[in-house]
């Protein structure tokens, strides 16, 4: 007889015995304690001896269940536990060994399957390595494109053909910011985002057409196939929008390019439309205004002209000249003033960051002029609009004429607030009287090196909008201050949020060109071809009826990535007191929030963030409860289908004791960074359901329908609050 058959009879005689020990030990008690007439009693009450036999029978059952429980516990439980480990060990790097309870033989194969692990591990990281080796210069392609992209000075969209929006550069994100109408609370992030649509912003009909006119211009072979149309904003601002088409060679078979997607630069004309309004008024004035002041003119020169006019009548007439050529020039000073300004909008200029700019005038000056170059304070808080190059020109040549004039071998640079400008100074020290500045350097033609430019530092200032002056103290301490235009608020780049966990962010998800919308409902799409918003809340307890929300963050999943740089976090002000209990949870304090943004600002913008998409939370029946009771106060619905990762994990991994968010993130060998804030949660949630995805896949569960209605079978669904 093999091993296990000799489990097996051993099983079934100790099952046999415990009940044949518990029939024999009851009816010796019973037959011992009643007497005749008790005995009748009992037997009548139970339907006579059948029935007393199957009421021993019943009580027979309670041992039995307690055997059969640590028998299924130890043979069937235990292994299961242990096979649902392994199967995540082959897919996720989770370096501590699986740890198996139950019999000795469940044990033995924990440590098979460690091994086999190992085994497999040396492999897939063999393999990944050639396969990383194998398309390294793809990568490399892909990434300089996107660098590339990233830095132009140009707003760049690309989009599928479906409009989703598949890459965008900084800049773009930055004008879509500045589109967005919530921008304090989202950022832009509801307008600009990976897998987003361009539609939010641009009018679709607008964008067909163009997109009609490019496939003509490809069909016909023209060199150019690119279209462009101009726009207006809801919020009034006046894009202009050139297209131009990203093809594809296709299978080969055809000799055509195919239509993959498009390229959108897009450039806010708002204020050139406005200047060149302005600019068409003061000539229209001019024009209208000159013929009859010129006319005017003539005919008092004409009337002077003859000798027979007396005296009076000449002042008269002088006098209508002057007045008419006063008026004249007025208006001609003003198309002036309009013209100049027109023309500094027009110079190249950039939002540089105060300390930037003085990184690079040290470096410059310390190059060009062998000088020691100090630094007064950082300029870190301070955003400038400049063009660097003739800037950095100007600070040479003004401190090449300071050493050259002066002696000095020290000169320090400083940038601060003036007024409504930066002001950049120049400073040195004399070691007696001196003059003022040594002549006129900022009239001069500029110098650098040995090369003699055309323009002077107050050719480049003016350029800026901005004037140069030089201040002495006491005849010892000199400085020359030049001031800057100061970045308007919003144009230049938002401070990195803190949650920004990469040192360059992701722009771009090429894979994209690949993904159109299926024409079935929702809950028949694939799971992996979704897009998620991955959120969550901290309250002021835990009591979603009389609690209330104090901060929202979530993250972005598209194509099966955690967008980490596309990210919802705020702190909202809830108007009362948070306890004391729950600010050692989460660690937020009523000084934190005061100040903060009240839920009926926040949640609209929350709801234009998540627009589109699939929410998913940790135990969201908490988390989508504190919605529903905020709707009735902010007017603000969330129909959108809801996952929840606690259910995902109950269905994946059936036989698992714990499912709360630090266990499930340690069996997948995930860090939780920032746990109980909304931020830190939303991230490892989000990163734990692209990997269940896969392991849903594999239990036959492709489809948000079927991943739904898996979900609601677990025990953990009957949760309400």
């Amino acid at each position: 007889m093999r091993r296990a058959e000799k489990w097996l009879f051993a099983g079934v005689a100790l099952v046999g015995l415990v009940c044949l020990a518990w029939l024999i030990v009851a009816g010796v008690l019973l037959w011992a304690v009643l007497d005749p007439a008790d005995w009748n009693t009992v037997t009548e009450a139970l339907g006579g001896r059948a029935g007393l036999l199957i009421f021993l029978w019943a009580l027979a059952l309670l041992p039995v269940s307690a055997v059969l429980r640590h028998l299924i516990a130890r043979y069937i439980t235990a292994p299961a536990r242990l096979a649902e480990a392994a199967r995540l060990r082959l897919d996720h790097p989770v370096d501590e060994p699986l740890q198996a309870d139950g019999s000795a033989e469940t044990r033995q194969l924990a440590g098979v399957f460690n091994t086999l692990i190992a085994r497999h591990r040396e492999l897939q990281e063999s393999t990944d390595q050639r396969v990383s080796e194998a398309s390294r210069r793809i990568e490399l392609e892909r990434g300089r494109l996107a660098a590339l992209m990233s830095e132009l000075r140009k707003s760049v969209v690309v989009c599928n053909l479906d409009g989703r929006i598949l890459l965008y550069n900084h800049r773009a994100r930055a004008q879509f910011r500045r589109l967005s109408g919530t921008a304090e609370v989202t950022g832009g992030a509801e307008l600009m985002g990976l897998g987003r649509s361009i539609y939010t912003v641009l009018d679709r009909r607008l964008v067909a057409h163009a997109l009609d006119t490019v496939r003509r211009r490809l069909d016909s072979g023209t060199d150019s196939p690119g279209a462009q149309f101009v726009t207006t904003t809801a919020g009034g601002k006046l894009l202009r929008v050139q297209m131009s088409p990203v093809s594809e060679t296709g299978d080969g078979k055809t000799s055509m390019p195919q239509l993959a997607g498009f390229v959108l630069l897009i450039e806010n004309i708002t204020e050139d439309m406005h200047a060149d309004a302005e600019k068409d008024r003061v000539l229209q004035s001019l024009t209208e205004g000159s013929r009859a002041a010129l006319a005017n003119t003539r005919a008092a020169i004409e009337i002077l002209s003859d000798g027979e006019v007396d005296h009076a009548m000449r002042e008269r007439l002088l006098g209508v000249i002057h007045e008419e050529i006063t008026t004249l020039s007025e208006r001609v000073g003003r198309l002036s003033d309009s013209s100049v300004a027109r023309l500094r909008s027009r110079w190249p200029l950039e939002e540089m960051l105060g300390s930037e700019l003085l990184d690079a005038a040290v470096r410059h000056l310390e190059q060009e002029l062998s000088l020691r170059i100090l630094r007064e304070g950082n300029g870190e808080e301070i955003w400038v609009r400049v063009d660097s190059f003739s800037i950095l020109q100007a600070l040479a040549h003004l401190a090449g004429r300071v050493a050259e004039t002066h002696g000095t071998d020290s000169i320090s640079l400083g940038l601060s607030i003036h007024g409504e400008r930066a002001a950049l100074d120049l400073l040195w020290r004399t070691s007696g009287e001196t003059r003022s500045s040594g002549g006129n350097w900022e009239d001069e033609p500029m110098r650098t090196g040995d090369e003699q430019l055309s323009m002077s530092v107050n050719d480049v200032l003016d350029r800026h909008g901005g004037t140069c002056w030089h201040e002495s103290t006491g005849g010892l301490e000199h400085c020359f201050r030049l001031l800057l235009p100061l970045a308007e608020p919003g144009e230049h780049p938002p401070t990195p949020a803190r949650n920004t966990r990469e040192s360059r962010p992701e722009y771009y998800d090429f894979d994209l060109f690949a993904i159109t919308p299926d024409s079935h409902s929702l809950d028949d799409a694939e799971l992996a071809s979704l897009t998620f918003t991955v959120f969550d809340t901290e309250t002021t307890g835990l009591d979603p009826a009389r609690d209330e929300i104090i901060q929202i963050g979530a993250v972005r999943i598209v194509n099966g990535k955690v967008l980490r740089h596309e990210f919802f976090e705020q702190l909202v002000d809830p108007g009362r007191a948070i306890p004391a209990a729950s600010i050692a949870i989460h660690g937020i304090t009523p000084e934190m929030t005061h100040g903060q943004p009240n839920l009926e600002t926040v949640l609209p913008a929350f709801h234009a963030f998540c627009r589109d998409t699939v929410l998913v939370a940790h135990n969201a029946a908490f988390d989508m409860r504190c919605l529903q009771v905020a709707e009735g106060r902010t007017g603000v619905v969330f129909e959108q289908p809801v996952l929840d990762t606690l259910l995902l994990s109950a269905v994946v991994h059936k036989h698992q004791d714990e499912h709360n968010l630090e266990a499930i993130a340690q069996r997948f060998g995930l860090p939780i960074v920032g746990r109980h804030t909304a931020m830190g949660d939303a991230m490892v949630t989000a990163e734990i359901l692209v990997r269940l995805i896969p392991l849903l896949a594999e239990q036959g569960i492709h489809t948000l329908g079927e991943a739904r209605a898996a979900a609601q079978k677990t025990q953990f669904a009957r949760m309400r609050y």
